[in-house]
């Protein structure tokens, strides 16, 4: 760990002691379980809470790796209903569409950290965040929800870093995004689309691949992976197989973006 990354880690766990007690909004990915783990080390196991919703929008494989490392690391560990569909607005997928989820979502983790005497709710933006399309941020900064990784100036590759040194299970974990993401802005989200993305994806992710999205056009899959992965999907046998499954799964075109994955593409028409 070189000396960049060590301060920030101090700061980190500086900011965290100020606080005395905290909720942490916990999905299990990278940096939010980074978060989780130095809160725990700072302020011990009964100053700190992790809370994860159960959301139509994440997976199960997603709720079930942050059961684990949360139980792993010897924090409470609450899960919360949340139907982002119930949301006025949020099914019609406008361009602010997070601002509906995450203004929802954070008033929801208020009253459950007033109800437990807790004064701060933290949740995982880094510094890298600032450089793509968050409406979600607006909704955060309204509510007064802190952003420890981002104050103490934190980059994903930093992230990853630390978590690698503190031997956290996540730290080469692939990026993930709620579903609501795979769908083009101004396509209505439904349960059972979500669903088939969702079903697709673990198909690909159990096939073997790194780094997934599959982008929903209706009709029409378009798969996101790594570059470097791509050669492999295409062989005769492999592609086949996607290609059959996809359908049967109701695509009738299935798609592979030769840019390969990057998050947050369907944000480019923007």
């Amino acid at each position: 760990m070189d000396d960049v990354i060590s301060n920030k880690y101090e700061q980190l766990k500086q900011l965290f002691r100020s606080m005395g007690r905290v909720l942490v909004a916990y999905s299990g990915g990278v940096d939010s379980s980074l978060l989780l783990k130095v809160a725990r080390e700072a302020l011990g196991d009964e100053n700190v809470l992790a809370v994860t919703a159960l959301s139509p929008l994440y997976p199960e494989r997603e709720l079930t790796g942050a059961k684990k490392v949360a139980h792993t690391l010897g924090v409470r560990h609450l899960l919360i209903e949340s139907n982002e569909l119930e949301i006025e607005g949020f099914s019609n997928n406008p361009p602010n569409r997070c601002y509906y989820c995450k203004r929802e979502l954070f008033e929801k983790m208020l009253r459950l950290a007033e109800g437990e005497g807790i004064h701060f709710v933290v949740e995982g933006s880094t510094l890298d965040d600032d450089q793509d399309h968050r409406p979600g941020r607006t909704a955060i900064k309204e509510l007064g929800i802190r952003s420890p990784l981002r104050e103490t100036r934190f980059t994903k590759r930093e992230i990853r870093e630390l978590s690698r040194t503190l031997g956290l299970p996540t730290w080469d974990k692939p990026s993930f995004a709620c579903l609501a993401s795979r769908f083009p802005y101004g396509k209505e989200i439904t349960a059972e689309e979500l669903k088939r993305v969702a079903d697709a994806e673990d198909f690909l992710f159990n096939l073997g691949f790194k780094q997934v999205r599959v982008r929903h056009y209706g009709c029409l899959a378009r798969i996101e992976i790594l570059q470097e992965e791509m050669g492999r999907l295409l062989e005769g046998s492999l592609r086949e197989s996607v290609v059959n499954r996809l359908k049967n799964m109701g695509y009738n075109y299935i798609t592979l973006d030769l840019q390969g994955f990057r998050s947050g593409s369907m944000n480019e028409v923007l």
